[in-house]
């Protein structure tokens, strides 16, 4: 214990003898290391990152009914939401599709659960507000532009039923959609409002799913849907799914590119700094050979002070690159990262051990080192 004291103290003193010279490499050790904790937080955290902000362009997988099927029924809703797990469920919106006409022009209504449409599709740009009392309506931006309608304004829906009767009904415009897409040519109105004019029997036509996962989670949901639920064909949205997987592998290999390139960049001026160390201390180096110290004493006393360093920084570059990690998180997704816990240890076991790897070379220098010369001033 006592032998482990001493070589500990002469370790620590041998670094604050030479502070200006082990700033600068702790200062390496430390920015390498920041730079590690900080992008492997970033990689850890970026697939819930983009899953979040994918999301917001809309559903990423719809259910259908099969070729022989017309509807998709409550019993097959239900078993189809056994499959998703529900802590990744964002949205479940149930659409059926109805024709209508206002001011004798033919238009499309949506009715839906417009609570779990709005959590699938937070990019629409409503102008006004989401529908709350009975009656009132989302209508896309045509069709507030073809027959002039304002969010407040109301307007009469004539809505054919299946016996041949037509149902005259008025609705409230509580706002105006604006997507660039084909939402724009759909007047979105409740479930219950839809079943106060047509009638319906729980039978639906599409059901449109948010879900937090990959391309490949997801494909697990579609097949495991496709082989459990009689009549119902999963379809992946790809514009939203793929997209996800292209920009995360490239944002992911990009995070490795840049983590390398530094952790290389802290080797250098690692072994700058330790090979200017190796330089000054050839007289004290000599001086230990010349006292009995054997070549392994002596790289054993610059090993410990490579795995101090390396410790340090690596305890520095958790913090540093939590920060890091946070802020870049903050303004590209303007999310915070938690904390990562299990990097912690990889981190710091990580930066002793590029320490060692760029002391290794300037080590190697203090074997060579001639006791006799050194004394001699040669």
């Amino acid at each position: 214990m006592t032998r482990n004291r001493m070589y500990l103290k002469m370790i620590t003193s041998s670094l604050i003898r030479r502070r200006s010279r082990m700033l600068v490499a702790l200062l390496a050790i430390a920015i390498g290391s920041t730079v590690l904790s900080g992008l492997l937080t970033i990689y850890y955290d970026i697939p819930r990152q983009m899953g979040t902000v994918f999301r917001s362009y809309g559903a990423n997988l719809i259910f259908l009914p099969a070729e022989s099927e017309s509807k998709i029924t409550q019993e097959q809703i239900g078993a189809i939401k056994q499959v998703i797990d529900p802590e990744k469920l964002v949205g479940f919106a149930p659409y059926i599709y109805q024709s209508a006409k206002v001011n004798e022009q033919p238009y499309m209504i949506a009715a839906t659960d417009l609570a779990s449409a709005k959590s699938n599709s937070p990019y629409w740009l409503i102008r006004g507000d989401w529908p709350h009392n009975k009656k009132e309506v989302l209508i896309g931006h045509e069709i507030s532009r073809n027959i002039e309608l304002a969010v407040g304004d109301t307007f009469i829906v004539n809505t054919p039923k299946p016996n041949g009767d037509v149902t005259v009904n008025e609705c409230t415009v509580s706002g105006i959609v604006t997507t660039g897409g084909v939402e724009e040519e759909f007047i979105f109105m409740s479930l219950e409002d839809i079943k106060g004019i047509i009638g319906y029997d729980d039978q639906f036509d599409v059901i449109e799913c948010s879900i937090d996962g990959n391309q490949e989670y997801l494909k697990s949901i579609a097949d495991t849907v496709s082989k459990q639920v009689n009549g119902i064909t999963p379809r992946l949205v790809k514009r939203v799914t793929e997209s996800q997987d292209v920009v995360l592998n490239k944002l992911q290999a990009l995070v490795w590119i840049v983590t390398i390139i530094v952790l290389f960049l802290t080797m250098i001026c690692v072994t700058t700094t330790m090979m200017a160390v190796v330089a000054e201390r050839r007289k004290e180096i000599g001086l230990k050979k010349a006292l009995g110290a054997s070549n392994s004493s002596v790289v054993k006393d610059f090993m410990g002070e490579a795995v101090m360093l390396g410790l340090i920084g690596g305890i520095l570059g958790v913090v540093l690159g939590y920060v890091f990690a946070d802020n870049v998180s903050i303004s590209v997704f303007a999310r915070e990262v938690s904390f990562p816990v299990q990097l912690a240890p990889f981190t710091v076991i990580a930066s002793i051990i590029i320490t060692i790897v760029s002391c290794l070379f300037p080590v190697r220098a203090t074997v060579d080192i001639d006791p006799a010369l050194v004394l001699r001033g040669e």
